[in-house]
């Protein structure tokens, strides 16, 4: 494939839970046609399948680490084996990196975005600090994908 992909981890029902999605979502459409643009429950074998293949691979999670809300972690360190999960979704993204080495399926280059979450009570709406760091680290995004092609330098 050779191709970049941003991979957006959430759930719509909790609150900032949901900050990947709405990443993903801003930049959906958005992006040179070289960048896909996913959406994932944090379902393991779905998230190798996206990033197979593919040169680069961001994936935008909501994470609580105890920073304050709206923080955002790029790239967040992820433990090799966290002892501790990070956000509601780590667990699968924490799975599918190991599960995606052991089977040769990680991207050539796997950056991992944190955002700081404050609320994730079921049916609650995302915070202000949460939405203004999903529009800033949407906007990151945007910039940098556009100016890379494939197999290119990073930047």
């Amino acid at each position: 494939m050779g191709e970049s992909v941003v991979i957006g981890l959430g759930s719509d029902l909790r609150g900032d839970d949901a900050a990947g999605l709405e990443v993903a979502r801003l930049l959906r459409g958005t992006l040179p046609s070289s960048v896909a643009v996913v959406e994932n429950s944090g379902d393991p074998a779905a998230l190798i399948e996206a990033w197979s293949g593919a040169a680069l691979a961001i994936v935008v999670d909501a994470v609580s680490s105890g920073a304050p809300p709206g923080t955002v972690h790029m790239p967040l360190q992820m433990p090799v084996h966290p002892p501790v999960r990070a956000g509601s979704h780590s667990l699968g993204l924490a799975d599918a990196v190991e599960l995606g080495r052991a089977l040769g399926r990680l991207p050539d280059e796997l950056v991992v975005a944190g955002i700081e979450g404050g609320d994730f009570t079921p049916g609650a709406p995302m915070t202000a600090p949460v939405l203004a760091a999903v529009r800033r680290t949407a906007d990151e995004l945007r910039e940098r994908l556009s100016r890379e092609r494939p197999g290119g330098p990073r930047t």
